[in-house]
């Protein structure tokens, strides 16, 4: 007799083979979990900053930190500043905060000729690359925001910027590099605000410098009283091979930092740094990521087209400009851009140094 019909599980059904893989889903994951500015915290998703209902800007209407006035009290009948012996009652002041929404798109086409050719699917290649493509198109998009909002010269966060670097075609020594002493320099600026930095955005010229003075060795036969440490001679070297963490900040390194590198012609290169408090640089979208595919029967192609829009905002800071949707190069102006608030009580430092292992001069 015949074994009574099993339904076992795990077999291919009919919900299965109709559920499409969403690849804009996917790839909106990709972006998030590879995004070191996300990973790290500088940058914090926010749903205030959407804007799924239509705009072409955000405004964030806020309170501004107090700054009361201190009253004395005497027990006459004239004390207070109103000078008939009550409390005067302050007021809290208001602003709004403007984030400006950016349009970005592109597209590839792969004929059917070129796949021949190569023996592969280029088109396959360009899906795995996309995630990495943007978050590098997001951080361009970013870095040329803070350029704008700190200066060439006197942006409106000029206050939070601390120049080290040397202005000639050579000269650059400790003290114009990053370390210790010209974090905690940087980090002065903000006075007791300060502490509250815990990122640090810097380009691998600047990383690898770090890197290079923490697998020095030092040679401790040499130390006696009044001689200097005599460096490579001994001692203990380094077997970390990343900078996770330099002078108390979680380190996010980014070759686009110098796209906006500061500097004047012949000048020895310069490096922009940025400390920043995390959740300080907020994201929001107005619509989500859409990443479409077709096939062009004329022409033997399949078309792909990615678009995506989104903002970028700085608390404490506004979008001035009556342009909508700004080029990086617009981004990038400091005309362009104001703040609603005391320069240190946003929590974002600009500091520019040399590295030596970069000694180049600017163009």
């Amino acid at each position: 007799m015949a074994a009574p019909f099993q339904n076992y599980s795990g077999g291919v059904l009919l919900a299965d083979i109709v559920k499409r893989n969403n690849l804009s889903t996917y790839v909106s994951e990709a972006i998030k979990e590879r995004s070191a500015f996300i990973k790290s915290g500088a940058v914090v998703r926010n749903a205030l900053l959407d804007a799924s209902e239509g705009g072409t800007r955000i405004q964030v209407p806020e309170f501004n930190p107090i700054a009361p006035t201190e009253e004395i009290l005497d027990g006459t009948a004239t004390w207070g500043t109103s000078n008939s012996g009550y409390l005067t009652p302050q007021k809290i002041g208001t602003g709004t905060q403007i984030a400006t929404i950016c349009h970005r798109g592109f597209a590839y086409a792969v004929d059917d000729v070129a796949v021949l050719a190569a023996g592969e699917d280029p088109m396959g290649h360009i899906r795995n690359q996309i995630a990495d493509a943007i978050n590098k198109l997001n951080s361009a998009r970013l870095f040329s925001l803070l350029d704008g909002l700190f200066g060439s010269t006197f942006g409106p966060l000029g206050a939070n910027a601390l120049d080290l670097s040397v202005g000639a075609a050579s000269g650059a020594a400790e003290a114009n590099f990053l370390t210790a002493s010209t974090v905690a320099r940087a980090r002065n600026l903000l006075g007791e605000r300060g502490e509250e930095l815990d990122t640090l955005v810097i380009h691998p010229t600047v990383a690898y410098y770090l890197y290079q003075v923490g697998m020095l060795t030092f040679s401790t036969s040499a130390l006696s009283t009044g001689t200097g440490i005599q460096w490579g001679g001994g001692g203990v070297g380094v077997t970390e091979t990343s900078i996770g963490q330099f002078a108390g900040m979680n380190v996010v390194i980014d070759s686009q930092v110098n796209t906006v590198a500061p500097g004047t012609t012949g000048h020895q290169k310069e490096f922009r740094c940025y400390l920043i408090k995390s959740g300080t640089i907020l994201e929001g979208e107005q619509s989500p990521l859409g990443i479409e595919s077709d096939r062009n029967i004329l022409s033997k192609q399949d078309v792909m087209s990615v678009d995506y829009h989104s903002a970028y905002h700085v608390m404490g800071t506004k979008w001035t400009s009556a342009t909508d949707n700004p080029t990086n190069a617009q981004l990038a102006n400091d005309n362009n851009w104001g703040i609603t608030y005391d320069a240190d009580l946003i929590p974002i430092v600009e500091l520019i140094v040399n590295s030596p292992l970069d000694t180049g001069t600017n163009p």
